[in-house]
């Protein structure tokens, strides 16, 4: 072999090692880029976990209390009929004076789990009459709140507020 033949091997030797070098490096930068991105992502897996992990706890604590004061299913006649029988007797228990009723509507949307009865009622008397009354009407262990309260001073008696409030009774509908 003649001393150019050497040397053009050696060239494309060269050649070839500095082709395979930039295609290594190459594949190394993409190997890289990939598993970082794979490191990113399992990170992401992990923080969300994590965040999962600390909200069971509290979650757990609320499926513990919901499991120990969720109500019997009961029809929504039912229902809508002993939250006014409630709210009237809570009312006279009270001192106070009703003035006018107004079952609303049931909400009772098809795919929730919880339906909602509702009645609007119309009360007067004192503050303090009412605090009691709101009092015992308000009681989350039975689904139960007095959710939109309007206060007016009486027109007749100074002494006396009016009061009209929407009381909201949850409660699981039976099934058929």
């Amino acid at each position: 072999m003649s001393a150019r033949e050497k040397k053009l091997l050696l060239f494309f030797a060269l050649a070839g090692f500095a082709v395979l070098n930039f295609l290594a490096y190459n594949f190394a930068v993409s190997k890289r880029a990939e598993v970082n991105a794979q490191r990113t992502e399992a990170r992401e897996k992990l923080r969300v976990a994590v965040d999962f992990s600390a909200r069971r706890v509290e979650v757990t604590d609320r499926m513990d209390w919901l499991s120990q004061h969720e109500p019997e299913p009961a029809d929504n006649q039912d229902v809508q009929t002993s939250l006014q029988q409630l709210a009237e007797s809570e009312a006279k228990t009270a001192g106070l004076t009703i003035k006018s009723q107004k079952p609303l509507p049931t909400d009772s949307t098809s795919g929730k789990y919880y339906h909602r009865a509702r009645l609007q009622i119309t009360v007067t008397g004192t503050e303090q009459a009412l605090y009691q009354w709101f009092d015992h009407l308000n009681v989350p262990d039975e689904f139960r709140i007095s959710s939109q309260i309007r206060l007016t001073p009486d027109t007749t008696d100074d002494t006396k507020i009016d009061c009209t409030a929407t009381i909201e009774q949850w409660f699981i509908p039976k099934t058929s």
